[in-house]
Protein backbone atom coordinates (compact mmCIF):
# COMPACT_ATOMS: atom_id res chain seq x y z
CA UNK A 1 0.00 0.00 0.00
CA UNK A 2 1.48 3.15 -0.97
CA UNK A 3 2.31 6.09 1.65
CA UNK A 4 4.72 8.32 2.45
CA UNK A 5 6.95 6.41 -0.90
CA UNK A 6 5.16 7.90 -3.11
CA UNK A 7 8.12 9.35 -5.21
CA UNK A 8 9.23 5.72 -5.37
CA UNK A 9 7.91 3.52 -8.10
CA UNK A 10 11.17 1.10 -8.62
CA UNK A 11 14.25 0.23 -6.90
CA UNK A 12 17.18 -2.13 -7.70
CA UNK A 13 18.15 -3.40 -3.77
CA UNK A 14 22.20 -5.12 -4.46
CA UNK A 15 23.12 -6.97 -1.71
CA UNK A 16 26.64 -8.11 -0.87
CA UNK A 17 28.41 -10.41 0.67
CA UNK A 18 28.36 -9.61 4.84
CA UNK A 19 26.54 -10.64 7.94
CA UNK A 20 24.26 -7.84 7.60
CA UNK A 21 23.14 -9.33 4.19
CA UNK A 22 20.30 -10.92 6.41
CA UNK A 23 19.03 -7.21 7.30
CA UNK A 24 18.10 -7.38 3.54
CA UNK A 25 15.41 -9.77 3.83
CA UNK A 26 13.20 -7.22 6.14
CA UNK A 27 14.62 -4.33 3.84
CA UNK A 28 12.82 -6.06 0.96
CA UNK A 29 9.63 -6.58 2.86
CA UNK A 30 9.02 -2.68 4.29
CA UNK A 31 9.99 -1.63 0.44
CA UNK A 32 7.17 -4.10 -1.06
CA UNK A 33 4.73 -2.40 1.78
CA UNK A 34 5.46 0.40 0.65
CA UNK A 35 4.51 -0.04 -2.59
CA UNK A 36 7.70 -0.23 -3.96
CA UNK A 37 8.93 -2.78 -6.94
CA UNK A 38 12.31 -4.45 -5.72
CA UNK A 39 14.49 -5.92 -8.06
CA UNK A 40 17.28 -7.50 -6.08
CA UNK A 41 20.53 -8.79 -7.32
CA UNK A 42 23.12 -10.61 -5.31
CA UNK A 43 26.83 -11.35 -5.70
CA UNK A 44 27.93 -14.41 -5.17
CA UNK A 45 28.95 -14.02 -1.95
CA UNK A 46 25.89 -12.56 -0.84
CA UNK A 47 24.53 -15.97 -1.48
CA UNK A 48 26.47 -17.73 1.25
CA UNK A 49 24.17 -15.27 3.54
CA UNK A 50 21.09 -15.48 2.69
CA UNK A 51 19.35 -17.86 0.01
CA UNK A 52 18.04 -16.05 -3.33
CA UNK A 53 14.73 -17.76 -3.28
CA UNK A 54 14.03 -16.22 0.18
CA UNK A 55 14.40 -12.68 -1.65
CA UNK A 56 12.61 -13.66 -4.47
CA UNK A 57 9.49 -14.50 -2.19
CA UNK A 58 9.82 -11.14 -0.37
CA UNK A 59 9.72 -9.38 -3.55
CA UNK A 60 7.68 -11.30 -6.09
CA UNK A 61 10.49 -10.59 -8.78
CA UNK A 62 12.72 -12.93 -9.84
CA UNK A 63 16.13 -12.38 -8.14
CA UNK A 64 19.17 -12.41 -10.40
CA UNK A 65 23.34 -13.66 -9.27
CA UNK A 66 24.87 -14.03 -12.80
CA UNK A 67 26.05 -11.72 -14.91
CA UNK A 68 25.66 -14.02 -18.13
CA UNK A 69 22.04 -14.90 -16.59
CA UNK A 70 20.67 -11.73 -16.08
CA UNK A 71 16.71 -12.26 -17.48
CA UNK A 72 17.21 -9.61 -20.41
CA UNK A 73 15.96 -10.59 -23.73
CA UNK A 74 19.08 -8.88 -25.41
CA UNK A 75 21.68 -10.30 -22.55
CA UNK A 76 22.09 -6.73 -21.69
CA UNK A 77 20.58 -7.24 -18.20
CA UNK A 78 23.51 -4.99 -16.59
CA UNK A 79 22.38 -2.36 -18.75
CA UNK A 80 18.12 -2.71 -19.02
CA UNK A 81 18.33 -2.94 -15.00
CA UNK A 82 18.43 0.43 -14.08
CA UNK A 83 16.61 1.59 -16.58
CA UNK A 84 13.30 2.93 -15.14
CA UNK A 85 14.44 2.55 -12.00
CA UNK A 86 14.16 5.64 -9.11
CA UNK A 87 17.85 4.22 -7.75
CA UNK A 88 20.11 0.99 -7.20
CA UNK A 89 20.29 0.97 -3.47
CA UNK A 90 23.35 -1.28 -2.44
CA UNK A 91 22.35 -3.00 1.66
CA UNK A 92 24.39 -4.56 2.72
CA UNK A 93 27.62 -2.48 0.95
CA UNK A 94 30.85 -4.43 1.77
CA UNK A 95 34.32 -2.99 2.06
CA UNK A 96 35.07 -4.87 -1.35
CA UNK A 97 32.39 -3.49 -2.97
CA UNK A 98 33.04 0.56 -2.12
CA UNK A 99 36.41 -0.13 -3.61
CA UNK A 100 34.96 -1.62 -7.06
CA UNK A 101 32.75 1.43 -7.06
CA UNK A 102 35.12 3.81 -6.23
CA UNK A 103 37.52 2.29 -8.84
CA UNK A 104 35.26 1.40 -11.59
CA UNK A 105 35.37 -2.15 -11.17
CA UNK A 106 32.91 -4.58 -12.66
CA UNK A 107 33.76 -8.23 -12.55
CA UNK A 108 29.72 -9.53 -11.81
CA UNK A 109 26.31 -8.56 -12.34
CA UNK A 110 25.81 -5.88 -9.58
CA UNK A 111 29.18 -3.93 -10.11
CA UNK A 112 28.70 -3.57 -13.97
CA UNK A 113 25.05 -2.60 -13.32
CA UNK A 114 26.04 0.09 -10.73
CA UNK A 115 28.68 1.21 -13.47
CA UNK A 116 26.21 1.13 -16.69
CA UNK A 117 23.33 2.63 -14.36
CA UNK A 118 21.50 5.79 -15.61
CA UNK A 119 19.64 6.32 -12.14
CA UNK A 120 21.13 7.09 -8.74
CA UNK A 121 22.61 4.92 -6.89
CA UNK A 122 22.90 4.95 -2.77
CA UNK A 123 25.06 2.46 -0.60
CA UNK A 124 24.75 1.28 2.96
CA UNK A 125 28.07 0.40 4.15
CA UNK A 126 28.47 -2.62 6.31
CA UNK A 127 32.30 -4.14 7.88
CA UNK A 128 34.38 -4.64 10.64
CA UNK A 129 35.15 -1.21 12.54
CA UNK A 130 39.18 -1.95 11.20
CA UNK A 131 38.02 -2.25 7.90
CA UNK A 132 36.43 1.07 8.07
CA UNK A 133 38.85 3.12 9.71
CA UNK A 134 41.79 1.72 7.47
CA UNK A 135 42.66 4.45 5.42
CA UNK A 136 42.07 2.65 2.15
CA UNK A 137 38.12 2.00 3.12
CA UNK A 138 38.30 5.87 3.74
CA UNK A 139 39.65 7.23 0.54
CA UNK A 140 37.18 4.80 -1.15
CA UNK A 141 34.50 6.41 0.91
CA UNK A 142 35.19 9.98 0.19
CA UNK A 143 35.68 9.27 -3.84
CA UNK A 144 31.87 7.43 -3.99
CA UNK A 145 30.90 10.85 -2.04
CA UNK A 146 32.74 13.07 -4.86
CA UNK A 147 31.13 11.20 -7.13
CA UNK A 148 27.80 11.91 -6.15
CA UNK A 149 27.05 8.56 -4.71
CA UNK A 150 24.68 8.37 -1.83
CA UNK A 151 26.02 7.31 1.36
CA UNK A 152 23.62 5.68 4.28
CA UNK A 153 25.29 5.25 7.68
CA UNK A 154 27.56 3.25 8.72
CA UNK A 155 25.76 3.18 12.20
CA UNK A 156 28.16 2.23 15.40
CA UNK A 157 27.75 -0.56 17.70
CA UNK A 158 28.51 -4.15 18.63
CA UNK A 159 29.78 -6.54 15.34
CA UNK A 160 29.13 -9.53 14.41
CA UNK A 161 32.72 -9.91 15.10
CA UNK A 162 33.06 -9.02 18.68
CA UNK A 163 34.63 -5.70 18.23
CA UNK A 164 32.42 -2.20 18.82
CA UNK A 165 32.52 0.80 17.50
CA UNK A 166 31.73 2.04 13.18
CA UNK A 167 30.83 -0.21 10.36
CA UNK A 168 27.39 -1.12 11.10
CA UNK A 169 25.01 -1.07 9.15
CA UNK A 170 21.99 0.73 9.77
CA UNK A 171 18.44 -0.35 10.39
CA UNK A 172 16.14 -1.29 7.43
CA UNK A 173 13.82 0.98 8.46
CA UNK A 174 16.30 3.62 8.87
CA UNK A 175 17.20 2.74 5.32
CA UNK A 176 13.59 3.61 3.97
CA UNK A 177 12.79 6.10 6.18
CA UNK A 178 16.35 7.15 4.42
CA UNK A 179 14.92 6.46 0.63
CA UNK A 180 11.55 7.95 1.22
CA UNK A 181 13.37 11.20 2.70
CA UNK A 182 16.31 11.69 -0.25
CA UNK A 183 13.44 10.60 -2.71
CA UNK A 184 11.36 13.97 -1.84
CA UNK A 185 11.11 16.72 -4.50
CA UNK A 186 13.55 19.88 -3.56
CA UNK A 187 11.07 22.21 -3.39
CA UNK A 188 12.80 24.44 -1.57
CA UNK A 189 16.56 24.07 -2.41
CA UNK A 190 18.49 27.14 -1.72
CA UNK A 191 16.24 28.47 0.95
CA UNK A 192 16.76 29.09 4.58
CA UNK A 193 14.03 28.16 7.21
CA UNK A 194 14.22 28.90 10.71
CA UNK A 195 11.57 26.70 12.45
CA UNK A 196 10.37 27.07 16.34
CA UNK A 197 9.24 23.84 17.92
CA UNK A 198 7.62 22.56 21.10
CA UNK A 199 6.80 24.11 23.97
CA UNK A 200 8.08 26.68 26.10
CA UNK A 201 8.44 26.83 30.56
CA UNK A 202 7.84 29.85 32.03
CA UNK A 203 9.59 29.40 35.51
CA UNK A 204 7.77 30.33 38.43
CA UNK A 205 10.54 29.35 41.01
CA UNK A 206 13.21 27.08 40.43
CA UNK A 207 11.53 23.16 40.29
CA UNK A 208 7.93 24.66 39.22
CA UNK A 209 6.34 27.10 36.19
CA UNK A 210 3.82 27.22 33.29
CA UNK A 211 4.18 25.13 30.33
CA UNK A 212 1.88 23.38 27.90
CA UNK A 213 1.10 19.72 26.60
CA UNK A 214 2.73 20.55 22.84
CA UNK A 215 5.21 17.62 21.90
CA UNK A 216 7.29 19.40 19.30
CA UNK A 217 6.11 16.62 16.46
CA UNK A 218 4.78 18.37 14.29
CA UNK A 219 6.89 21.80 14.39
CA UNK A 220 10.09 18.69 14.39
CA UNK A 221 8.12 16.86 11.37
CA UNK A 222 8.43 20.18 9.47
CA UNK A 223 12.02 21.24 10.01
CA UNK A 224 12.46 17.05 8.71
CA UNK A 225 10.32 17.80 5.77
CA UNK A 226 12.36 21.68 4.70
CA UNK A 227 16.07 19.83 5.47
CA UNK A 228 14.24 17.04 2.97
CA UNK A 229 13.13 19.64 0.62
CA UNK A 230 16.63 21.13 0.03
CA UNK A 231 16.88 24.31 2.65
CA UNK A 232 19.32 24.74 5.60
CA UNK A 233 16.96 24.60 8.31
CA UNK A 234 17.73 26.21 11.71
CA UNK A 235 15.49 24.95 14.45
CA UNK A 236 14.51 26.69 17.71
CA UNK A 237 13.27 24.09 19.87
CA UNK A 238 11.64 24.44 23.54
CA UNK A 239 11.80 21.50 25.89
CA UNK A 240 11.20 18.33 24.22
CA UNK A 241 12.85 14.88 23.95
CA UNK A 242 12.81 14.82 20.62
CA UNK A 243 16.24 13.94 18.21
CA UNK A 244 16.67 17.17 15.44
CA UNK A 245 16.17 16.27 12.11
CA UNK A 246 19.75 15.01 10.48
CA UNK A 247 20.79 18.04 8.81
CA UNK A 248 18.74 20.48 10.92
CA UNK A 249 20.95 23.25 13.45
CA UNK A 250 19.48 23.26 16.40
CA UNK A 251 18.73 25.94 19.10
CA UNK A 252 17.56 25.00 22.85
CA UNK A 253 15.16 27.88 24.10
CA UNK A 254 13.56 27.34 27.64
CA UNK A 255 10.92 30.51 28.04
CA UNK A 256 9.18 32.66 25.33
CA UNK A 257 12.22 35.22 26.08
CA UNK A 258 14.37 32.83 25.26
CA UNK A 259 12.63 31.43 21.87
CA UNK A 260 11.85 35.53 21.29
CA UNK A 261 15.92 36.28 21.32
CA UNK A 262 16.98 33.01 19.54
CA UNK A 263 14.72 33.76 17.18
CA UNK A 264 15.73 37.64 16.73
CA UNK A 265 19.44 36.72 16.17
CA UNK A 266 18.13 34.52 13.24
CA UNK A 267 15.82 35.64 11.60
CA UNK A 268 17.59 38.28 9.34
CA UNK A 269 19.10 35.26 7.12
CA UNK A 270 15.56 33.47 6.30
CA UNK A 271 13.86 33.11 3.85
CA UNK A 272 10.65 31.51 5.16
CA UNK A 273 9.58 31.70 8.98
CA UNK A 274 7.40 28.99 10.21
CA UNK A 275 6.08 29.24 14.01
CA UNK A 276 5.08 25.95 14.94
CA UNK A 277 6.15 26.41 18.75
CA UNK A 278 3.23 26.82 21.42
CA UNK A 279 4.76 29.90 22.79
CA UNK A 280 3.18 30.65 26.60
CA UNK A 281 1.26 33.39 25.95
CA UNK A 282 1.95 34.83 29.79
CA UNK A 283 4.74 34.06 32.17
CA UNK A 284 5.04 34.84 35.74
CA UNK A 285 6.11 38.69 36.36
CA UNK A 286 8.38 37.42 39.27
CA UNK A 287 10.52 34.37 39.53
CA UNK A 288 11.26 33.00 42.88
CA UNK A 289 15.02 32.20 43.31
CA UNK A 290 14.06 29.77 45.89
CA UNK A 291 11.22 27.13 46.06
CA UNK A 292 7.70 28.23 47.34
CA UNK A 293 6.55 26.43 50.22
CA UNK A 294 3.13 24.77 50.21
CA UNK A 295 1.09 26.92 52.71
CA UNK A 296 -2.52 26.20 53.79
CA UNK A 297 -3.06 30.45 52.18
CA UNK A 298 -3.75 30.96 48.73
CA UNK A 299 -0.82 31.58 46.22
CA UNK A 300 -1.33 34.45 43.88
CA UNK A 301 0.35 34.48 40.47
CA UNK A 302 0.83 37.93 38.53
CA UNK A 303 1.46 37.21 35.09
CA UNK A 304 2.55 39.72 32.16
CA UNK A 305 1.75 38.59 28.24
CA UNK A 306 4.90 36.93 26.37
CA UNK A 307 6.26 38.73 23.29
CA UNK A 308 4.54 37.71 20.18
CA UNK A 309 7.03 36.08 18.18
CA UNK A 310 5.09 35.55 14.78
CA UNK A 311 3.76 39.07 14.85
CA UNK A 312 6.81 40.19 15.56
CA UNK A 313 8.72 38.92 12.60
CA UNK A 314 5.51 39.22 10.60
CA UNK A 315 5.99 42.89 11.32
CA UNK A 316 9.52 43.52 10.09
CA UNK A 317 9.80 45.85 7.33
CA UNK A 318 10.97 43.16 5.14
CA UNK A 319 10.12 39.73 6.46
CA UNK A 320 10.81 36.63 5.88
CA UNK A 321 7.80 34.41 4.61
CA UNK A 322 5.89 33.80 7.41
CA UNK A 323 3.53 30.67 8.19
CA UNK A 324 1.80 30.02 11.55
CA UNK A 325 0.27 27.75 13.23
CA UNK A 326 -3.19 28.21 15.66
CA UNK A 327 -4.52 25.47 18.07
CA UNK A 328 -7.77 26.44 18.90
CA UNK A 329 -10.27 24.46 21.16
CA UNK A 330 -13.97 26.25 19.77
CA UNK A 331 -14.86 27.85 16.90
CA UNK A 332 -11.47 26.69 15.28
CA UNK A 333 -11.54 28.32 11.48
CA UNK A 334 -12.96 31.35 12.68
CA UNK A 335 -10.16 32.48 15.43
CA UNK A 336 -7.43 31.08 13.39
CA UNK A 337 -8.43 33.72 10.62
CA UNK A 338 -9.15 36.82 13.03
CA UNK A 339 -5.33 35.66 14.21
CA UNK A 340 -4.03 35.73 10.73
CA UNK A 341 -5.50 38.88 9.72
CA UNK A 342 -4.59 40.51 13.28
CA UNK A 343 -0.66 39.12 12.38
CA UNK A 344 -0.49 40.03 8.78
CA UNK A 345 0.84 36.20 8.06
CA UNK A 346 -0.08 34.61 4.44
CA UNK A 347 -0.45 31.02 5.38
CA UNK A 348 -2.00 29.78 8.64
CA UNK A 349 -2.42 26.20 9.71
CA UNK A 350 -5.10 25.88 11.82
CA UNK A 351 -6.21 22.55 13.82
CA UNK A 352 -8.20 21.47 17.14
CA UNK A 353 -6.13 21.40 20.06
CA UNK A 354 -7.92 18.53 21.80
CA UNK A 355 -7.24 16.08 18.69
CA UNK A 356 -3.13 17.49 17.42
CA UNK A 357 -1.42 17.94 20.55
CA UNK A 358 0.62 14.36 21.31
CA UNK A 359 -0.89 12.96 18.43
CA UNK A 360 1.05 10.68 15.95
CA UNK A 361 -1.85 12.33 13.05
CA UNK A 362 -3.21 15.81 12.46
CA UNK A 363 -6.27 17.19 10.45
CA UNK A 364 -5.79 20.63 9.42
CA UNK A 365 -7.12 23.49 7.76
CA UNK A 366 -5.02 26.28 5.93
CA UNK A 367 -6.21 29.85 5.74
CA UNK A 368 -4.56 32.56 3.41
CA UNK A 369 -6.18 35.54 1.23
CA UNK A 370 -7.85 32.95 -0.93
CA UNK A 371 -9.84 31.05 1.73
CA UNK A 372 -9.81 28.02 3.98
CA UNK A 373 -8.28 24.67 2.58
CA UNK A 374 -9.22 21.69 4.89
CA UNK A 375 -6.54 18.63 4.22
CA UNK A 376 -7.42 14.84 5.65
CA UNK A 377 -6.23 13.39 8.59
CA UNK A 378 -2.46 12.32 8.31
CA UNK A 379 0.47 11.26 9.64
CA UNK A 380 2.53 14.04 10.81
CA UNK A 381 5.44 13.71 9.00
CA UNK A 382 3.41 12.78 5.74
CA UNK A 383 1.70 16.01 6.70
CA UNK A 384 4.84 18.05 6.95
CA UNK A 385 5.89 17.42 3.65
CA UNK A 386 2.21 18.29 1.95
CA UNK A 387 2.98 21.68 3.72
CA UNK A 388 6.69 22.44 2.77
CA UNK A 389 4.69 22.07 -1.10
CA UNK A 390 2.01 24.32 -0.18
CA UNK A 391 4.87 26.42 1.42
CA UNK A 392 6.92 26.16 -1.61
CA UNK A 393 3.60 26.59 -4.23
CA UNK A 394 2.87 30.16 -2.35
CA UNK A 395 6.47 31.78 -2.19
CA UNK A 396 7.04 35.12 -3.80
CA UNK A 397 8.58 35.04 -7.15
CA UNK A 398 11.93 36.37 -7.33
Amino acid sequence: MRSSASALNRVVLGITGGIAAYKAAELTRLLVKEGIAVDVVMTPAATQFIAPMSLQALSGRPVLTDLWASGAANAMGHIDLSRGADAIVVAPASADFIAKLANGHADDLLSTLCLARNCPLLVAPTMNVQMWNNPATQRNMAQLKADGIGVLGPASGSQACGEVGDGRMIEPEEILAALVAWAQPKLLLGKRVLVTAGPTFEAIDPVRGITNLSSGKMGYALAQACVEAGAKVTLVSGPTSLPAPAGARRIDAKSAADMAAAVDAAVDRADIFIAVAAVADYAPVRSHASKLKKGAALLKLELKPTVDILARVAGRRKPPFCVGFAAETDHVRGNAEEKRIRKKVPLLIANRAQDAIGADESEVTLLDDAGAHPLAKMGKLTLARRLVAEIARRLPKR
